[in-house]
């Protein structure tokens, strides 16, 4: 299981980078927005005139599994 996690960045603004996780958290795209909800609701709004990039980085969710 993976918790996921979004990487945030804004080209030449490496100061307004951010990392967004949450076990619910979901991210659509709905008239030039992305839109962020988690389980109380819309949590985090960007415009797509921002120029952030967006790159999901999960990881996962307690140990990882063991190889043989």
């Amino acid at each position: 299981m993976t918790m996921p996690r979004f990487l945030i960045r804004h080209p030449g603004k490496t100061s307004d980078d951010l990392l967004v996780e949450d076990p619910a958290l979901t991210l659509h795209f709905e008239h030039g927005w992305a839109i962020f909800t988690d389980a109380a609701g819309t949590c985090l709004a960007i415009p797509a005139e921002a120029g952030a990039h967006i790159e999901r980085v999960d990881e996962p969710i307690g140990p990882a599994p063991q190889k043989e």
